[in-house]
């Protein structure tokens, strides 16, 4: 039992804690507050207590747990909505009312619940570490697969059916009894068999993220903005419509008010694919900008941790970091306690090997066990650099890790492009390495129409130069045609309205040919002009507004609504500058 002696902040002292271990959790004071030891010196630790410290002083007591900040990992986990260190918000709030109390203790997987346990395995197999022992339907849309923990591994001696709470033996292998309900520390990542290099692109139904900047199921993005550039809506986006079976949402230090619209939001929606609310497949991690700071920097590990054993059962799954700026502000400020030497812009010397940590948990995997299977962890991570500012710390640690980059520009927001993607700014290293799943599932055209549009993008902003100097008239026609088509690819197809009920999302090959119409419009254009056709007849064809239009068709009457159209232009364009 030790005795503080210090009281900084969320930061205590203690002494007499000889037996104590570093990230062991202890209890402070007669509350009884949850704490981690992050520094030890001879007999004193330092102590992040992730409650209010608020009225604590020297001699109040600490006792160390002798174990790590850790999660419980069972059942029941779905369409719960934890603080920062696991603990059930809303079955506190029904307990004790909207608030947080101090000290108050909650498991975060409810033992009374029973389950009903179906086995997968028999008495007299042999099972290794890793190995489905059966399954629990948690839910609607999720099997919860019940796994051989860490360790484990040789015979069955017993295996039960039946309805079970998560404390309750079901299985026994050589003499160890198994329950439901496995913990696993917050900080170490969990093991796996093989990492996979990432071959298919997470489908988001965003045009910009698809198309232009796609991400690979198993792979890391970074998505900073400034203020009100749309990083939370874009997050939502991603969270409704990726393709991935489980999503978890951790809103680290974000405004209470947007949270609240994630809790209250997130029930009502409805999964595209079941017609099921989406809720029914998504884990939330609520750490507002109001709570305790300490529990913010563990809310990240929280969230993770229980995101990988979900991809140990062999599931793809969605986590999205928001923001990981106001984590890099606790751990700065928690760094300042400890009286650390403080390095760029006062973060601590740490800041990108902790980033790196961080990010380097997500991945496609090939998992435990005797069977093969296969499963995925995509992050996600939004920065709020201060003013916009993308040469700051956090954003260019962050950068040096992810391999995607979703820059989100305030220009863009302030001129209502949604999403506010600054697509000269922004970058996809997983081009490659998906250019195989759209060539197979798509089109073999779609790195050239991609390429081609890129490349009309970048040129039109060099001849917005020419254009504020001299005036448009100055361009050559082909050069006004390229604006043109520069235009309807910013409006029509870049542009994409998340409120709408239609323009929402948009399927891997809808975006495709939206695209390849553009294009190919530009290219019967391009041969029209050549031909000597007017660029005014061109720029007057009404059709030109029925491709704006083709966003908000619904994906059933899509295809005979392109063809119909993509008929009507071709002909058009081809008589264009015929006998003239």
């Amino acid at each position: 039992m030790g005795t503080i002696i210090k009281v900084s902040g969320p930061v205590v002292v203690a002494n007499q804690m000889e037996d104590a271990r570093m990230y062991d959790v202890c209890r402070v004071a007669e509350e009884r507050l949850i704490g981690e030891i992050i520094q030890l010196s001879g007999d004193k630790a330092t102590i992040q207590v992730y409650e209010e410290t608020t009225g604590l002083g020297p001699g109040d007591p600490v006792e160390s747990t002798g174990m790590p900040l850790s999660v419980e990992l069972a059942p029941g986990m779905i369409e719960s909505i934890y603080d920062g260190i696991q603990r059930p918000l809303d079955v506190i709030r029904d307990r004790i009312g909207p608030y947080i109390t101090r000290g108050i203790e909650q498991p975060g997987i409810d033992r009374k619940k029973q389950w009903e346990f179906q086995p997968t395995t028999k008495k007299g197999q042999k099972v290794v570490t890793g190995d489905i022992l059966g399954t629990v339907q948690e839910g609607p849309l999720i099997e919860h697969r019940v796994l051989v923990p860490q360790g484990i591994e040789g015979e069955i001696k017993e295996i039960l059916k039946g309805t079970f709470t998560v404390e309750d033996t079901i299985c026994t292998v050589d003499g160890t009894d198994i329950t439901m309900l496995q913990k696993w520390p917050v900080r170490k990542g969990r093991p796996y068999k093989d990492k996979l290099p990432p071959t298919s692109p997470l489908v988001t139904g965003q045009r910009i993220i698809d198309t232009f900047f796609p991400m690979a199921k198993g792979g890391t993005a970074c998505c900073p903005g400034p203020f009100g550039s749309g990083k939370t809506v874009t997050q939502h986006q991603l969270a409704k419509w990726a393709e991935a079976d489980i999503i978890f949402f951790i809103g680290c230090g974000e405004r209470g008010n947007e949270m609240a619209e994630v809790l209250m939001e997130f029930p009502e929606l409805q999964d595209p694919k079941s017609g099921e609310p989406l809720m029914k497949r998504t884990v939330l991690v609520a750490n507002t900008s109001d709570m305790p700071v300490a529990a913010r920097e563990a809310s990240i590990y929280t969230g993770i941790t229980l995101a990988e054993y979900f991809r140990d059962m062999g599931y793809d799954v969605a986590l999205m970091a928001d923001s990981t700026s106001r984590w890099a502000e606790a751990l700065r400020e928690i760094s300042g306690r400890l009286e650390e030497m403080p390095g760029e812009e006062g973060y601590p010397a740490y800041l990108a090997s902790r980033l790196a940590e961080f990010y380097e948990r997500s991945g496609k995997v090939i998992t435990l066990g005797s069977e093969y299977r296969e499963g995925s962890l995509s992050v996600i991570g939004a920065v709020s650099p201060p003013g916009g500012d993308f040469s700051e710390p956090v954003t260019q640690a962050t950068l040096r890790i992810t391999k995607v980059f979703w820059g989100l520009d305030a220009r863009l927001a302030f001129a209502r492009h949604f999403p506010a993607i600054d697509w000269l700014q922004s970058y996809s290293l997983y081009l490659d390495d998906v250019k195989d799943w759209w060539t197979e599932k798509v089109s073999e055209k779609w790195r050239a129409y991609r390429d081609e549009a890129m490349r009309i993008l970048e040129e039109e902003a060099e001849l917005e130069e020419i254009v504020r100097l001299v005036g448009v008239e100055a361009l050559s026609t082909i050069d006004r045609l390229l604006l043109e088509t520069a235009k309807s690819l910013r409006e029509d197809f870049l542009h994409q309205n998340a409120y709408h009920e239609i323009d929402t999302y948009t399927s891997s090959t809808k975006q495709f040919e939206m695209l390849e119409l553009i294009l190919d419009m530009h290219h019967w254009a391009q041969d029209a002009l050549e031909r000597g056709a007017p660029f005014k007849d061109i720029l007057e064809l009404k059709e030109r507004d029925d491709i704006a239009r083709l966003k908000f068709v619904t994906e059933k009457e899509f295809p005979s609504t392109l063809k119909k159209l993509r008929n009507t232009l071709k002909t058009k364009m081809q008589n264009m500058g015929e006998g003239e």
